[in-house]
């Protein structure tokens, strides 16, 4: 954005020696001193910590303004200062009185210009070297760019680098990921955005990668959709939380390009036990979360060696049929009143990007615990044929995946731990470990016990391809 307010705000040189000591990356807020997210003072050189830590940054803009109001005479000049700030490690720039980030190409005639041109040149030389890896004898450059984490956001970073190597659409919103440009992407701007249309994402805490996908796609539909006109988000929220994690997205409004890519309906059967009535109903989904099979999961030590758990076998266990328990009675409209019942789910279309969700994490008493069971999940070849309900109206090549992206969690909670992603781009695989990025092989891939697995359709990327 074009901010009016540089010009008086930026009162600092680059060598100024009001700055603190030591390197931006060791600077800490002057009142609670955190490290996490320090911001500096454009005017007066003074480092607070951001608003999602404990908000002082934006509390010395506030109480500079207050105390400037008395000023009379220079009232008007005096309160456009101390409104720009900038991130200690990032360089990102931030106007309180535009409220919103400013690009730093805008920051061409401040006196900080010259100072950041020379330490990105310096990043960029720097890094030349390690952007330049050797392949089967042969030097290869690494286009790929990584993206800082800004405070515990890898599950953020892991599931837009999984995206990003999906479909055209995505990659031309993402493409600063494969730029190339400098060492790191640093995704202030998208965060901010994120800390306000989402606020259950809001402070520097360990998220959960899924859950920030399912919210990150259902906001992106209903605004293409242009479901936000008009309307509070709140309420949208509050509409849309009780609702199942397949419909959870209004996919049976306007179609765009998130359903276009990521939607698939589902077809569940609801069969009475005491009078054999059967009920259908089509659910739209934008992923398939599954369960890993209990007795995988409760394996001992002394019988690694027995069967290992598939893709398959999780997706046989989404779709087998399942008789409900007691907390599930069906209302049957022939008895008039809750009864024992058995339920089946079938596949009634497939999307062209099949995500699918691998329930890591279970409620067992007032802990959620991290089922670390490996999955074994196929490169290539993915048939989906025997899960659809009118298989024979398939061709041989329409349901078959090939995976495109995988996001890993490491640690043992939800609450903590660390997200990566492997995702392929023109052929080969990446590993993206927030700001770090490491091309690596198939055989490292297959090894990953895998949190969510992008797959894509084969026939509908044959058709990309050609385009």
């Amino acid at each position: 954005m074009e901010c009016p307010h540089l010009g008086a705000s930026v009162c600092l040189a680059p060598d100024s020696a009001k700055f603190p000591q030591g390197s931006p990356s060791s600077w800490c807020c002057s009142v609670c001193r955190s490290n996490k997210s320090p911001w500096i003072c454009l005017t007066c050189s003074s480092v607070h910590c951001g608003r999602y830590v404990n908000g002082h940054a934006k509390k010395h803009y506030e109480e500079a303004q207050v105390s400037l109001a008395n000023h009379k005479k220079t009232e008007k000049q005096e309160k456009i200062q101390h409104t720009v700030c900038m991130d200690c490690s990032s360089y990102s720039t931030y106007c309180y009185r535009c409220d919103d980030f400013v690009h730093l190409q805008n920051l061409e005639n401040s006196a900080f210009a010259a100072d950041r041109q020379r330490k990105r040149k310096l990043l960029e030389d720097s890094s030349l070297n390690s952007k330049l890896l050797k392949i089967n004898g042969s030097t290869t450059a690494l286009c790929a760019t990584g993206l800082r984490n800004l405070g515990n956001t890898c599950f953020m970073n892991a599931i837009l680098q999984s995206l990003s190597s999906l479909v055209e659409e995505f990659r031309k919103t993402l493409c600063a990921l494969w730029q190339g440009s400098q060492t790191a992407f640093s995704p202030e701007s998208l965060f901010y955005v994120v800390w306000k249309i989402m606020p259950n994402f809001r402070g520097y805490q360990q998220q959960d990668a899924h859950e920030f996908m399912r919210y990150l796609l259902d906001h992106l539909h209903l605004e293409l959709q242009g479901g936000f006109n008009g309307v509070s988000r709140s309420v949208i929220l509050q509409e849309n939380s009780g609702l199942s994690g397949g419909s959870r997205c209004c996919i049976n409004g306007t179609s765009t390009v998130v359903t276009a890519i990521f939607g698939g309906i589902l077809q569940n059967e609801v069969n009475c036990l005491i009078c054999g009535t059967e009920s259908r109903k089509f659910d739209p989904f934008l992923d398939l979360s599954l369960d890993i099979p209990s007795h995988f999961r409760n394996k001992r030590k002394n019988q690694e060696n027995g069967p290992m758990c598939t893709l398959p076998d999780c997706l046989r266990s989404f779709t087998d049929l399942e008789e409900l328990d007691e907390t599930e009675l069906y209302m049957c409209h022939k008895c008039k009143k809750k009864q024992k019942s058995t339920k089946k789910f079938w596949i009634q279309k497939l999307p062209k990007v099949l995500c699918l969700h691998l329930k890591r994490f279970h409620w067992t008493a007032y802990l959620r615990n991290k089922v670390d069971t490996y999955v074994e999940f196929p490169l290539r070849g993915l048939d989906m044929k025997c899960y659809l309900l009118e298989p024979e109206n398939s061709g041989p090549e329409s349901c078959l995946y090939d995976l495109a992206a995988v996001v890993v969690h490491h640690g043992s909670g939800v609450g903590s731990g660390h997200y990566t992603a492997y995702a392929t781009h023109e052929g080969r695989w990446f590993h993206f470990n927030d700001s770090t990025v490491t091309l690596t092989d198939e055989e490292t891939v297959v090894k990953a016990k895998a949190y969510i697995l992008f797959y894509v359709d084969r026939q509908a990327k044959s058709a990309s391809d050609k385009l």
